[in-house]
């Protein structure tokens, strides 16, 4: 029982986030206050999975809210609890994740200064400006 304690005490999302449907990419992860850039959205616990269990999860709808999860080059990956599997991507995203292997949780930051009622994005490739394309077609 103590696991789980510990578990949702990992997870911290900042008053004011909440998903919305968009019009284009379905739901997506938005902001009802003004926020400046370096600010922690969200942190959340992860549940780390084996490269065994990636394969299955590839045959399924799971296979579109998975990250990669290379801790010392492991090849895991992970689902993200809260709502860091609903941020979408963007090309010109204002936030970026961050892995934390030694804690099993990822973080959501601001990189830019994003105004009341935007959509909070991410990019997809890892690095938050990172030009290099997806493997979808991107929507506006």
């Amino acid at each position: 029982m103590t696991e789980g304690i510990s578990y949702f005490k990992a997870m911290q999302i900042l008053p004011g986030i909440y998903v919305h449907q968009t019009e284009l990419k379905g739901n997506g992860v938005f902001t009802s206050i003004a926020l400046t850039a370096g600010m922690d959205v969200e942190v959340s616990p992860v549940i780390v999975m084996t490269a065994e269990e990636r394969k299955l999860l590839d045959q399924t709808l799971l296979h579109d809210y998975i990250f990669e999860w290379q801790p010392d080059g492991e090849n895991k990956c992970c689902m993200a609890q809260g709502y860091i599997s609903v941020y979408n991507h963007s090309d010109n995203a204002n936030c970026e994740y961050f892995m934390d292997y030694d804690n099993n949780t990822m973080s959501v930051k601001t990189m830019r200064n994003i105004a009341a009622g935007e959509e909070l994005t991410v990019n997809y490739n890892g690095d938050w400006n990172n030009k290099k394309p997806v493997w979808f077609e991107v929507k506006s």
